[in-house]
């Protein structure tokens, strides 16, 4: 299919052909009919693409603070090389389109195939031909709405909210400054509410398109005196501010209209260095608007499908997109009046150069194909021929941050290795990662990595989607190396354990740290020496950003997600197996825990994992004791050896192993030797961690 995307380190736009995507749980597949470029928000977000590195930093100081703060925890190549995959990443356009079922997601009901729906969200809602759009996010286009008004529905809802913000009543008067397509459809609501609208645009046509659609007034510049004049000096009772621009001019404007207690919504991207003065002189009410209303930027109502009830939430996003369709079907908003511009999805990079051009415009509209002509289903796309000589087949099913800076340049180095297929989510990531990294095909449906052509499966999904992948290219008879944890439960670890025990197929999963060279110094200062160890791990691990999906359901939270690979490396120290399992949190704390694990033959590990500290120090400390032996590894880059009363530094580059797991379970699948890991040991691992998060949970 066809799909509009941008890079975002180097600006460039195209429309690639990329593998229709799959729809997840709580998803719809929609083929699209048309789409709608917001002109302001794309053309920000192309001119961000285009800028300079120190551009986009300025423009981001959130993400430059994060930055810094991995930096400080992982090193500034480690930081560096993830920051780059991100930029090399493309970025999908557009967020507002209609379109047709195609199909639905288990958890979706009340829609089906042939259903004609209105789908909303950057990065879901994109101009491709097929997108798959989480459910809260879709809603039902009423038959007397033409395709074309029912593209408009992202912007309806974001309109819409800004004018329940400023909650008007009926006779009042009401600024609207920035008159854009959101501008615009907002004077067309607000007359609909029975208010008196007053108009602000430097450009002539728009203002005057805005008294044609109903406002009372509409001007290019004068607005107190517009104000003063048509509300008899009282002022405006609410000004929403739709315009986009960095200056604060239109917020501190919008005060000097407003009458005593007035009412002052931010819709658009403006500035807000604020004039206290006539706020405080008036006491205005001032509220940003969050975009399409309710929900928006809530992972649980967007991605995890989970509705607000709507006696305490009356107005969701969906619920807004709902209710704007519902005003177009009345007849009360007319989104026809504003298209100017119509192109085919072939023809995209040329709607985009109107951004950029002379050319006046308002509204751009993407088409699609009809039903009979549209692209077929295609989930696996096969982009170049299969390389001369042996060599083992690859496949990469998820290519997120970590797989694509650590994992991926791992297993390149080895030349013999044919990188087959890369299967994502989304047709784009696959699309670009099969284009820029080499691999021979581009899938978003799993089953392309488990086909006959395939030798080793590395699985670098989330982590919900661990077990069943990994059981399943067992199953497949496919070597496996999957990214920890292997499972969330020991439901999901029993469904492994029985494929690995029913193939000869090798099962690697990610505890690289037993693998680096400083660990294998501290596991043979231990060689010999007998009775139990004594171990400690203390792990700096920094807050987690509220927004990562680590802490969400997929992730199923840190300890399962990453205190595994503490568990791992104490039981590869220990020579033994994990047998019981201790744990509290910190009071308040999230994922502030301490772990005390008995293994088999007496040995004993604490883990102290914390959130809380400071980047500065170093983020991991491992002190071993045992007979005649004190072993302390300080971050994986300087190793003190306390020996029959001799000491010994050893100080090096950081390597937490990645490199020699990745190098040791290729070999072992070239050789027929055995996995680098046994299973009974990755088993054990993976069942103390769950009883860890059990322990938290039930003492």
């Amino acid at each position: 299919m066809k799909q509009v995307q941008q890079s975002y380190r180097h600006g460039t736009l195209e429309v690639a052909e990329v593998p229709v995507p799959m729809p997840g749980d709580g998803e719809v597949l929609v083929r699209s009919t048309v789409s709608l470029i917001s002109a302001g928000t794309e053309r920000q977000l192309m001119q961000l693409a285009k800028s300079s590195l120190v551009a986009k930093a300025a423009a981001r100081p959130d993400l430059v603070r994060r930055v810094i703060r991995t930096a400080r925890r992982e090193g500034v190549m480690e930081t560096a090389r993830k920051v780059l995959a991100r930029l090399d990443t493309p970025i999908p356009l557009g967020y507002s389109l209609v379109g047709e079922v195609v199909a639905v997601g288990r958890r979706v009901e009340g829609l089906a195939p042939g259903d004609r729906v209105a789908c909303a969200g950057a990065g879901l809602a994109n101009h491709a031909e097929y997108n798959c759009v989480p459910k809260n996010l879709v809603v039902r286009v009423p038959d007397r709405v033409a395709d074309e008004d029912a593209s408009f529905v992202t912007l309806g809802a974001i309109a819409l909210q800004g004018v329940r913000l400023a909650v008007p009543t009926l006779g009042e008067w009401v600024v609207v400054m920035g008159l854009g397509l959101i501008g615009l459809v907002t004077v067309q609501i607000l007359k609909a509410a029975g208010c008196r609208v007053i108009g602000l645009d430097p450009n002539a046509a728009r203002a005057a398109l805005a008294r044609d659609l109903g406002a009372d007034v509409a001007v290019t510049d004068g607005l107190e005196r517009a104000v003063a004049a048509a509300t008899g000096g009282f002022g405006a009772d609410a000004v929403i501010v739709t315009a986009s621009t960095p200056s604060s001019a239109p917020v501190n404007l919008a005060a000097e209209v407003s009458r005593l207690k007035g009412r002052i919504v931010v819709v658009g991207m403006v500035g807000l260095s604020i004039d206290r003065e006539p706020f405080y002189r008036r006491e205005l009410e001032l509220k940003l608007s969050m975009s399409y209303g309710p929900g928006r930027g809530d992972p649980a109502y967007e991605a995890g499908g989970h509705d607000y009830p709507q006696a305490y939430v009356r107005w969701t996003e969906q619920r807004n997109m709902a209710a704007f369709l519902g005003l177009v079907e009345e007849g009360r908003v007319t989104p026809a009046a504003l298209v100017t511009h119509r192109f085919p999805i072939a023809g995209a990079e040329a709607a985009y150069a109107l951004l950029d051009g002379d050319e006046p415009y308002l509204a751009i509209l993407i088409t699609y194909p009809d039903a009979g002509a549209a692209a077929p289903i295609r989930r696996d796309l096969a982009l170049r021929p299969k390389p001369a000589g042996e060599r083992l087949a690859v496949a990469f099913v998820g290519l997120g941050n970590y797989a694509r800076s650590v994992l991926l340049p791992k297993v390149k180095a080895d030349p013999g290795v044919d990188l087959a297929a890369v299967v994502t989510r989304t047709g784009l990531a696959a699309g670009h990662a099969a284009a820029g990294l080499g691999f021979r095909h581009a899938a978003t449906d799993a089953e392309a990595a488990f086909g006959a052509d395939i030798d080793v499966v590395f699985v670098a999904t989330r982590h919900d989607s661990h077990a069943d992948l990994a059981a399943r290219a067992l199953a497949a008879g496919k070597h496996v190396f999957c990214e920890k944890p292997l499972a969330l439960d020991h439901a999901g670890l029993d469904r492994v354990a029985a494929a690995a025990a029913a193939t000869p197929a090798l099962l690697a999963i990610g505890f690289n740290r037993r693998f680096a060279p400083l660990m294998a110094e501290v596991k043979a200062s231990l060689s010999g020496r007998p009775g139990p160890k004594v171990m400690l791990y203390r792990v700096n691990a920094g807050k987690l950003p509220a927004d990562s999906w680590i802490g969400r359901e997929e992730g199923g939270g840190r300890v399962l997600g990453e205190v595994c690979h503490f568990v791992d490396t104490l039981t590869f120290l220990a020579g033994s197996l994990p047998v019981e399992v201790q744990a509290v949190a910190a009071t308040g704390v999230r994922d502030a825990v301490s772990v005390l694990l008995r293994f088999a033959d007496g040995s004993t590990g604490t883990i102290v994992y914390s959130p809380v500290g400071d980047a500065s120090a170093p983020k991991e400390y491992l002190e071993v004791m045992a007979d005649g032996v004190v072993a302390r590894l300080d971050d994986f880059t300087r190793l003190t050896l306390h020996v029959d009363g001799r000491t010994r530094t050893v100080k090096g580059r950081q390597d937490k192993g990645q490199a020699g797991l990745v190098a040791a379970f290729l070999k072992a699948v070239r050789t027929g030797g055995p996995a680098p890991i046994p299973f009974d040991e990755i088993e054990a691992v993976s069942r103390a961690t769950i009883a860890i998060e059990e322990a938290l949970r039930h003492g």
